[in-house]
C-alpha cells in the first residue's frame, strides 16, 4: 500500500507544479514588469495590526489570509504579448477554468477565468488575460480561497491593472 502511494504522489508530482511554473517563465524577462506574491508574504500581511475602525483595511487583511499566490505580468513587448497569449492558451487547455467574462473593445480583449470553489461565488483560482492591442498587456493570476467580490477590491487596494473589469465579473458571478 505505502509503494502505492509513494507511486500515486510521484505521478501526481509534475501536475502540481506545472500550473505554477508555466507562468514563472515571464519573471526574468526585461520587458516584462512582473509582480509575484507569495503564500509566505500573504502571511506575513496577514499579521500585521491594523485599526480595527478602519473597515478597508481591515477587509484587506482578512482577504490576503486566504490567498496563496499573486502573479501580474504587463508588457508592452509584440514579442511577449504573443508569448503570454499562447502561454494561457496552453494553460487552459491542461487546466481548463470556466469562463467568467471576455470583453472586446477598442483593440483591446479581457477575459476572465475562475475555478470555483465550495459555492457559486467562492473561488480558488483566477485568471485574467488582458490583450491589449498597441497598449499594455496584462497576465494576472490568483490562487488561495477567496470570494470574487473580494478580489475586485484587491485590485483597487494594491492599484493592479484590470479591477475594473474584475468589478464587473464578480457582480456577473454573484447573479
Amino acid at each position: 500500500m505505502k509503494k502505492i502511494i509513494v507511486t500515486f504522489v510521484l505521478v501526481l508530482m509534475p501536475t502540481l507544479f506545472f500550473a505554477q511554473s508555466m507562468f514563472d517563465k515571464f519573471e526574468d524577462e526585461d520587458e516584462i514588469v512582473s509582480v509575484l506574491v507569495n503564500k509566505k508574504m500573504f502571511e506575513l500581511m496577514g499579521n500585521v495590526k491594523s485599526d480595527p475602525n478602519n473597515k478597508s483595511s481591515q477587509q484587506f487583511f482578512d482577504l490576503i489570509k486566504r490567498l496563496d499566490n499573486l502573479k501580474v505580468f504587463t508588457t508592452e513587448s509584440a514579442k511577449h504579448k504573443a508569448e503570454m497569449k499562447k502561454t494561457v492558451d496552453s494553460y487552459l487547455k491542461k487546466y481548463p477554468l470556466e469562463e467568467l467574462m471576455r470583453i472586446n473593445e477598442g483593440g483591446r480583449s479581457i477575459k476572465i477565468y475562475v475555478k470555483s470553489g465550495a459555492t457559486s461565488s467562492q473561488v480558488k483560482e483566477l485568471l485574467m488575460f488582458m490583450d491589449g492591442g498597441d497598449d499594455e498587456t496584462v497576465l494576472m493570476s490568483l490562487t488561495g480561497n477567496f470570494d470574487i467580490k473580494e478580489i475586485s477590491f484587491l485590485t483597487d487596494y494594491m492599484k493592479i491593472p484590470g479591477g475594473e473589469e474584475i468589478k464587473k465579473a464578480s457582480s456577473k458571478k454573484s447573479k
